[in-house]
């Protein structure tokens, strides 16, 4: 049996197509046929679901299969990676996975370092929803992700990455822009522009305002920052969010961002991947640099 095998009945059970696979793999439907029909002789069972025709659903040994070819070809990946590392600079690739704020806004200055001190490596970052992070992680379809205050969940593991300050924020033009500090209690009936509300940032700033007896009037709820901080800046209402998300537009001033009386309230972003995972050289290095530390602990 060989790599490339496998490569076909992986990339088939993640695509679900005979076609895409075909195309991923540079080959005809009618190999990945093939392929699939000789590794069904290999092992003396079905690998798919003959009944099904419009997508590829796998067998339960088709399954079993599918779990081993990403492991194995992951190993052989890493073991390339590893050996055409020997010289002075890392080779391979590197996948990551962000959740808006952190990716835009957090990730740049680490991204930029690497990339100038790593050319070889190619870098591939994704922005998406938080759910969608952990999927990719638990599917091993990222090398790691990195989200806001990331939860403890089985089969992953979670390394703290930055603790980043909540913000009052709002148009220049609102009345509470003048002041140097709000209240919580200030935000009471105001029109708000909130996250949506199974992301993890709007869980954390509803618990906030739980604590301080405030109720909000939600204006708006969206998956992103940055449709946000627009709303905010057009004036529809104010928000919550992360300081270091908001520094372009304060420095231009098209949003005035202010601390609370109450105290300084944080979230906490971390970097999570699968349980167990073997990194590469080019992942490891990157993780290095965004901990600043290569002996940190896993929470």
């Amino acid at each position: 049996m060989h790599l490339e095998t496998l490569k076909t009945f992986r990339d088939l059970a993640e695509s679900g197509s005979f076609s895409r696979a075909a195309a991923m793999n540079l080959v005809t439907q009618s190999a990945v046929s093939q392929q699939v029909r000789a590794l069904e002789t290999r092992f003396g069972q079905p690998l798919i679901e003959r009944r099904y025709r419009k997508a590829v659903v796998l067998t339960a040994a088709g399954e079993q299969l599918y779990l081993a070819s990403k492991e194995i070809l992951e190993r052989f990946t890493l073991l390339e990676s590893e050996l055409s590392s020997g010289g002075d600079h890392l080779t391979g690739s590197l996948r990551i996975a962000s959740v808006y704020s952190v990716g835009l806004h957090e990730l740049p200055p680490y991204l930029k370092s690497y990339i100038e001190a790593n050319p070889k490596v190619n870098v591939r970052l994704e922005y998406s929803r938080t759910d969608k992070v952990y999927e990719a992680c638990l599917d091993n379809s990222i090398d790691f992700g990195i989200v806001a205050l990331p939860l403890r969940k089985a089969h992953l593991e979670v390394i703290p990455f930055r603790r980043e300050q909540l913000m009052f924020v709002c148009s220049p033009d609102h009345t509470l822009a003048h002041r140097r500090r709000v209240s919580m209690k200030s935000l009471a009936g105001e029109p708000f522009i909130a996250f949506e509300r199974d992301i993890p940032t709007r869980k954390t700033i509803d618990r906030l305002l739980r604590e301080h007896k405030v109720a909000l009037t939600i204006a708006m709820e969206f998956d992103n920052i940055e449709t946000i901080k627009r709303c905010v800046e057009a004036g529809i209402g104010v928000s919550i969010l992360p300081a270091g998300s908001l520094a372009s537009e304060v420095r231009s001033r098209s949003l005035v961002a202010l601390h609370f009386t109450e105290g300084r309230f944080y979230r906490e972003t971390g970097i999570i991947h699968r349980r167990g995972k073997s990194f590469s050289p080019a992942a490891r290095a990157f993780i290095d640099l965004l901990v600043g530390n290569a002996g940190v602990q896993k929470a």
